[in-house]
């Protein structure tokens, strides 16, 4: 019987065609500054066509009051955490977005959400990718992730859901630079930089609502975000280093979160690739926090596979129409929890021997 993520190549094979509208998460732990960036970004241009979609922990819509030019296309989801209790009325939100003409007089073009600030931004990726209503219509676009720079250390060894919500960013916004005397604590950018050494780091304070802003028009966020694996890479791993932290060490995962890029220069045979994305999912899928990449399939070497997943769940696979650069080697971005990236890649190895000893073996 084949496993979940087998299994996603005939859901892949009838996902309608039509383009579908990028959605971007806004996640930070609470006091971080995200409805001050979100404030910032909606008086920036350029903004026709987006929703925001806003989550107030609690029972009082505090954030609608803070929130410039709120409208009838800025959704309040009150009463909960959006990742968990209301994710009903997040599907409800977005299928009623999805069928709208126009966000005032524009067409719909891209969709923000900013969570509550106690919010896992997991379950909001897996309802974007496996809820049926809202798949076909919307993609993940990326994740953003506001840290305080005066109060984001103590922050991260308090609460383990900030460590989440660093670790499956794309980008990380360091907020609240104003207040210091000096640039960031080297301590701080070395913890991110264990957390999420994939993620890019913006230390720019007056540039973070326009860095917001590219992550959510990004064409093609999931290939832009796996071509980000250094080409300079020699080794099947390898972890990017942060050039805003000068250091010759591998990250210290001291939250027990890690992440790493697995790369093949070889092309994968198609049968061995699945079989072990199927190995991978149903042993250890709770802890894959995130995983994204580009996958050079030896049945298809012009057309890239593009995968993405939260823990268990996995959007179907697409092919892209060519390579979006030069660099064609496979390259997968895992985020993980407990996970070991040599034995993860020797077991991919061995797979692909095995396959291969079997073809030549077959009449």
């Amino acid at each position: 019987m084949s496993g979940h993520f087998t299994s996603l190549l005939a859901a892949a094979a009838h996902e309608e065609s039509g383009e579908r509208v990028p959605v971007t998460v806004l996640t930070g732990f609470l006091g971080s500054g995200k409805t001050t960036l979100l404030n910032r970004l909606l008086k920036l241009p350029d903004l026709q066509g987006t929703a925001v979609i806003v989550n107030e922990f609690g029972t009082v819509g505090i954030d609608q009051d803070l929130i410039a030019q709120a409208s009838d296309d800025t959704i309040l989801l009150p009463n909960g955490c959006l990742c968990c209790a209301l994710r009903g009325d997040l599907v409800e939100a977005l299928t009623r977005l999805s069928e709208q003409d126009e966000i005032a007089g524009a067409p719909l073009r891209q969709v923000l959400i900013e969570t509550s600030g106690l919010a896992d931004p997991g379950p909001i990726l897996r309802t974007l990718m496996g809820d049926p209503a809202v798949r076909p219509r919307f993609a993940v676009a990326g994740v953003a992730c506001t840290v305080d720079a005066v109060l984001g250390m103590g922050t991260l060894d308090a609460h383990p859901e900030s460590v989440q919500q660093v670790a499956v960013a794309d980008a990380l916004l360091l907020t609240k630079l104003d207040l210091l005397d000096g640039p960031p604590a080297p301590a701080l950018l070395e913890r991110l930089q264990s957390l999420n050494a994939n993620a890019t780091l913006h230390l720019d304070r007056e540039r973070l609502p326009v860095a917001l802003r590219d992550l959510m028009q990004r064409q093609d966020a999931l290939s832009a975000a796996a071509a980000q694996a250094d080409a300079r890479a020699e080794t099947p791993f390898y972890r990017p280093v942060n050039p805003a932290i000068p250091t010759d060490q591998a990250p210290r995962h001291r939250d027990g979160i890690a992440s790493f890029v697995l790369v093949r220069d070889e092309p994968l045979p198609r049968e061995a690739f699945f079989a072990w994305m199927d190995l991978i999912v149903a042993s250890r899928g709770e802890d894959l926090l995130r995983v994204k990449g580009l996958v050079h399939l030896a049945e298809q070497p012009e057309q890239p596979l593009v995968i993405h997943g939260v823990q268990h769940l996995f959007h179907p696979p697409m092919s892209l129409p060519a390579w979006p650069g030069t660099d064609r080697r496979t390259r997968i971005v895992f985020i993980t929890r407990g996970l070991d990236a040599e034995a993860l890649g020797q077991t991919l190895d061995v797979l692909v021997r095995r396959h291969m000893r079997s073809r030549r073996s077959a009449p």
